[in-house]
């Protein structure tokens, strides 16, 4: 298979090659200097249609494809320049030719270019334009459709847009925000035929006075542009669709859409319930959704968090399960209310019922025990959100912003597990319960003094109350020979004897941190700046649990004992002062700081009192180095001093699942991380060449680790600061290429992780090292006429040590996407991906497929269209998956949705 896929790849490029030829060439001024970024559009004589474009490097030099046998017009132009045309006839016995452009300057004339064409790519600064329908080949249906094929551009497995190997996280159309920090949600639902420009807007930042002072390499927005039909007009689709799950279960769909734009307000609805395994928004979108760019002192130093008790849920593979359903109501509006004030804000409902089902083998390192489980976990997660923002920007010197980010959520999981250890049996059943509220608000203004001074202050609160409610029922005594406490060492007091052992806890995290800080912007000149930072962040929280015995006769034993009762409070806080200084030397920019800090920390448990009080100094330093306009090279260091929050302080024990229970130090230290990250991008539209990747490495010491004490397959745990001379190391290493040559893009990519850490287990350090690596070769089409494709192979290899112990785990994964256009109105996607999964003990090996199929038809411009869709088609039963951690490795295998087949009607509004 893998051969043929390739011998079909070199044939498709070999026939492309031999039908057409290069034209090669400079761009250059008056004076004889090139102009870098000029562009090149070679138009067919008499129709005008598009055939090729170029844009010019630092050189001047330019490159077009040019099928054989025609007549095109060639138009060189640059803005402040003249326009130059050259007609160029290729016969079909044609060779490669060079031709060359000389173009005047127009001086203060701006009125006097002439825009003839649009060119697919523009360049100008730090913002890349792409013409939509430049690159779309009639297939496409959402934005993440129309994505996919602009170069430069990604879109993962999860929906979600990458520039330069970054995550895009701000999604704006006609630069209004769109669900302010998620471009999942744009990629899924905007319609490609509203799309006309995507402008890709590098080194973002939302504050015109703060551009250029500080360093945003990280950060990158996307802006749509609407076709001038979609705009003061309501547009959007309707869909609806029934048809049958495996033999006899009923399915259904309906994804109504609503969008309205205009200069003064933007209205966008988004509907999706379904049960047929599409989810639109899962709970790791929802805990990782933060609504946008902010985040407090960036390169500060601290690593401080707030962490959310999620209990462990069971999470879908792939977000496969065997059961799913959706429902899910989102809303997005912006409002110019006045010149001066522009309102925004967001509310999203979910609704998802999953039942996963799974099987695992589970080997313990410190005992060698091995634990083999068949799980059934109903899960129903109802979570919703609302954020309202505001900018007042009353003159160009002054900025107001404010946002509330309100959070709620309903988790709920019951589970049922077969144990065998041993060849001994135990049922265990589990309930978690979770109703986290959280209210996030941020205000941020920024006011320019004059020329030289520039001020920003920043002011956020976060406050998070979480109420998890654990309980698991088995028919083993808990913990056998972990607590020395019990009679014989058999038990853990105050544990009573029953049939079935009935163990609930209650806990209860009430969070409160506020984060405040002013920044001074000094310009010295154009070319560097002095940044002074006064700030500060302030946490408190309180933490309570228990934990109860619900006996055979109904009767409750409390756990009266301090060790299994909480009741902490945990206050931090972080005073600090930072300056850096940047300056521009050549194609070198500089930034190195300094701040210093002073830590508190005070916890409060079992009637004494622990404090600590820390000064550090910490550095960081961040290098460019542009060496074009479009390749740079970046360079970053810092040492950052991390601090946990109360889960970790709280010393009575607290179930983490139901053979394992974990206890915090009160006594806990910071760890210090140096951070070191060298990055490199480079987008050639000369050769149509994008190269990425990026280097990183972090060595933490004094690290938090577990202190681990596990008998067969019981743990009890706890934290402490591990010895310097046991530091935890990250290597880590990410690359990708890409290359179109005529219609076809070529890519690979790759990341490597190496990850050693030391944990005490059983009174012994042990060294864990964790080496994942992953590999994706592809290549995909981009025909006007011809059918399309995409075919890729993807090979992950997951290899865990600890304690001598050394398991491989290899995923071969070779996959091929067509998408067909036949009869005119018919168009036909299928989409094959093949999973090999085997270990290198040859253990197991395990081979699947899943083949989705869509076919459409449409008449002509009718608004309606029809589809047969057709989603795991071979009937695969499972997935498999491998993970680690310091106590184990897990290899596992999750249940699936059967075949389903729909018959699915869409109305386009």
């Amino acid at each position: 298979m893998k051969n043929l896929l390739l011998v079909t790849v070199l044939f498709v490029t070999a026939i492309a090659s031999a039908q057409s030829i290069k034209v090669r060439g400079t761009i250059k001024d008056s004076i004889g200097d090139p102009l870098e970024l000029a562009n090149v559009i070679a138009t067919v004589e008499g129709s005008g249609d598009i055939e090729s474009y170029a844009i010019t490097n630092y050189e001047g030099r330019y490159q077009l494809d040019l099928p054989k046998n025609g007549t095109y017009l060639l138009t060189a132009s640059f803005l402040g320049y003249e326009t130059v045309r050259k007609t160029v006839v290729i016969p079909e016995d044609g060779e490669d030719r060079e031709d060359h452009f000389i173009l005047n300057s127009l001086a203060d004339e701006l009125e006097g270019v002439e825009i003839t064409y649009e060119m697919p790519v523009t360049v100008s600064g730090d913002t890349i334009s792409y013409n939509a329908d430049s690159f779309n080949t009639g297939n496409e249906r959402k934005l993440g459709d129309v994505m996919k094929n602009l170069p430069g551009v990604e879109v993962n497995e999860d929906g979600e847009i990458e520039v330069e190997g970054k995550a895009v996280t701000k999604v704006m159309i006609d630069g209004k925000d769109f669900f302010d920090g998620d471009s999942k949600l744009a990629t899924k639902n905007i319609p490609a035929d509203a799309v006309d420009k995507v402008q890709v807007l590098r080194n973002y930042n939302e504050v015109n006075q703060m551009r250029g002072l500080g360093n945003d390499q990280d950060n990158v927005a996307i802006n749509i542009k609407l076709k001038e039909g979609k705009k003061n007009f309501w547009f959007g689709e309707v869909t609806a669709g029934g048809g049958v799950i495996g033999e006899d279960e009923a399915g259904y769909l309906a994804h109504p859409k609503l969008f309205y734009y205009s200069p003064k307000y933007s209205i966008n609805l988004i509907t999706d319930f379904n049960n047929i395994g599409e989810v639109p928004f899962t709970p790791r979108d929802y805990f990782n959704f933060t609504g946008g760019f902010r985040n407090f002192n960036r390169g500060g130093g601290t690593t401080f968090n707030i962490s959310e008790s999620d209990l462990g849920f069971a999470v879908a593979q792939n977000n496969r399960a065997s059961e799913l359903e959706s429902k899910f109501i989102a809303g997005n509006f912006s409002y110019a209310a006045s010149k001066t004030l522009d309102l925004s804000g967001f509310a999203i409902l979910s609704d998802n019922k999953t039942n996963i089902v799974n099987n695992n083998i589970r080997q313990f390192i410190g005992t060698g025990t091995t634990e083999t489980t068949t799980s059934t976990n109903d899960q129903r997660s109802q979570l919703g959100m609302l954020k309202l923002s505001s900018v007042f920007k009353p003159n160009v010197n002054f900025q107001l912003d404010y946002d509330a980010l309100i959070k709620l959520s309903k988790q709920t999981e019951d589970a049922g597990t077969l144990s065998i250890v041993n060849s001994f049996p135990n049922d265990i059943s589990e309930v978690k319960e979770n109703t986290p509220v959280s209210i996030n608000q941020n205000t941020n203004a920024y006011y320019t003094l004059d020329d030289k001074n520039i001020f920003a202050g920043q002011l956020q609160h976060l406050y998070q109350n979480e109420d998890p409610f654990y309980n698991a029922i088995q028919d083993a005594i808990p913990f056998p020979g972990v607590f020395t406490q019990g009679e014989n060492g058999e038990i853990f007091d105050p544990l009573e004897a029953s049939d079935r052992y009935n163990i609930n806890q209650r806990k209860k995290v009430v969070s409160n941190k506020i984060d405040a800080k002013i920044d001074h912007y000094y310009v010295l000149n154009n070319t560097s700046n002095l940044n002074f930072t006064l700030g500060a962040t302030l946490s408190s929280q309180q933490f309570d649990s228990g934990i109860f015995q619900i006996l055979d006769n109904g009767t409750t034993n409390t756990f009266t004992e301090a060790d299994f009762n909480n009741d902490v409070t945990y206050n931090f806080s972080d005073i600090f002062l930072g300056a850096h200084y940047k300056v521009k030397s050549g194609e070198f920019i500089f930034t190195p700081g300094l701040t210093l800090h002073n830590y508190t920390l005070k916890n409060e448990q079992l009637g004494t009192t622990v404090k600590q009080n820390d000064w550090k100094v910490l550095p960081d330093v961040n290098v460019i180095w542009e060496i074009k306009k479009s390749e740079n090279l970046r360079f970053n260091y810092s040492i950052a001093a991390q601090y946990t929050d109360i889960n970790d302080y709280a010393r009575a024990y607290v179930f983490n699942d139901y053979n394992r229970l974990f206890r915090g130090n009160r006594n806990l230290e910071n760890a210090l991380s140096h951070n070191y990250n060298l990055t490199y991008f480079s987008f050639n539209l000369f050769n149509y060449t994008n190269v990425s990747g990026s280097l990183n490495y972090t060595r933490r010491i004094d690290g938090y680790k577990n202190n681990s004490r596990i008998e067969g397959i019981s743990q009890v745990g706890s934290l402490f600061n591990i010895d310097s001379n046991f530091p935890d190391e990250t290597w880590s290493a990410f690359g990708r290429f890409s290359k179109r040559i005529k219609k076809l893009q070529f890519a690979i990519s790759g990341s490597v992780s190496l990850n050693t850490s030391n944990n005490l287990i059983n009174a012994d350090i042990r060294e864990s090292k964790n080496f994942t690596q992953n590999y994706n070769p592809s290549v995909r089409s981009n025909f006007k006429e011809w059918p399309n494709f995409e075919v890729g192979y993807r090979l992950n290899i997951n290899e865990y040590e600890n304690g001598g112990t050394v398991n491989t785990f290899f995923t071969n994964r070779p996959y091929v996407n067509l998408d067909v256009i036949f009869l005119k109105d018919f168009t036909l996607n299928a989409e094959w991906d093949y999973y090999k999964y085997t270990n290198k003990a040859n253990t197991v090996d395990n081979s699947y497929s899943f083949v989705n199929a869509n076919l459409y038809y449409q008449k002509g411009e009718s608004p309606w269209e029809f589809q047969i869709q057709a989603t795991n088609l071979l009937d695969t039963k499972s997935i498999n998956s491998d993970s680690f951690n310091e106590q184990f490795n897990t290899t596992s295998e999750y249940a699936v949705l059967p075949r389903i087949l729909m018959f699915v009607v869409k109305y386009d509004l």
